[in-house]
């Protein structure tokens, strides 16, 4: 028998929410949206007619392989965060909500710089660069990526955006110093990789299975970014400028130890919307 739209949406929500997934009612709206080529307008309008049968295979399919472990952003190849819309491949960490924290403390920084040049470190799918841009108009960008398909996924997503004026993607290493000509920055954000090695084995399936492990592996202790970004890449930042870090659960302390031995000041920590300490970030100090 023929299934509504609606129907087989409040089904997939159904069969989600069983299986324990939180994000049940945004998931399965994505799910079916793509599953049947629809924009979210498109299947309210048309919740009360009948899918084919071939569409509802698909739909089927794809939450399927969901409830084997495949995130939904890289089933259906895009996310959303801060508010943009962002291409996704498998070539970059699926942005989180946690990660919006970040985005928001350096964002009300950079807002009361005025014209000034920020650097995202580790940039990913850019989905931080591109939400500081997006909201401070007066910053220049620059995405720096070590991956070619993270660094593809960048290019995607500034011209996505419309963003192409004032965002420019490089490949950067973070492990190494940078370029002089790179020239200096107010401001560097990083989430970089901080799993422990050892622990990339325990992650759920989700991640462990599908996200890129070079996104991941932070070295044997998850600390080896913040200790190469704080003592090389304090070089490309102006002084008095600011560095931000996401940090992964109960690293906070040592990443604050790690920026103070390099010479920053004012370090402060900031709790994500879970009660957990997300966001680490301090002032270069100027040399006297």
């Amino acid at each position: 028998m023929a299934t509504t739209y609606n129907n087989l949406y409040l089904d997939i929500r159904q069969q989600l929410r069983k299986a324990g997934i939180e994000e049940a009612t945004l998931e399965a709206r994505e799910l079916v949206c793509f599953g049947t080529n629809k924009s979210r307008e498109d299947l309210a309008r048309d919740g009360g007619l009948y899918a084919s049968p071939e569409l509802e295979r698909r739909v089927r399919d794809l939450v399927e392989r969901h409830l084997a472990g495949e995130p939904v952003a890289y089933l259906i190849g895009e996310w959303e965060f801060y508010g943009l819309p962002l291409d996704i491949s498998r070539d970059v960490l699926i942005p989180r909500p946690d990660t919006e924290v970040l985005a928001e403390q350096a964002i009300g920084y950079i807002k009361t710089l005025g014209e000034c040049r920020v650097l995202d470190l580790c940039a990913g799918s850019g989905c931080v660069g591109l939400a500081v841009a997006a909201q401070a108009p007066q910053a220049r960008v620059v995405l720096g990526e070590w991956s070619d398909g993270a660094l593809k996924i960048c290019r995607q997503n500034i011209r996505r955006n419309s963003l192409t004026a004032r965002v420019v993607p490089i490949q950067a290493d973070a492990r190494e110093k940078p370029e002089k000509s790179l020239g200096e920055f107010q401001c560097i954000v990083s989430n970089p990789p901080y799993i422990p090695r050892a622990d990339i084995a325990t992650l759920d399936t989700s991640v462990r299975d599908y996200e890129p492990h070079l996104a991941l592996d932070g070295g044997e202790d998850g600390l080896d970014f913040y200790r190469s970004i704080s003592e090389k890449w304090k070089a490309a930042l102006a002084p008095g400028g600011r560095l931000y870090f996401e940090v992964g659960i109960g690293q906070a302390d040592a990443v604050l130890r790690i920026m103070r031995a390099q010479g920053f000041g004012d370090i402060q920590v900031v709790k994500d919307h879970h009660d957990i300490p997300r966001v680490v970030f301090g002032t270069l100090c100027t040399e006297i």
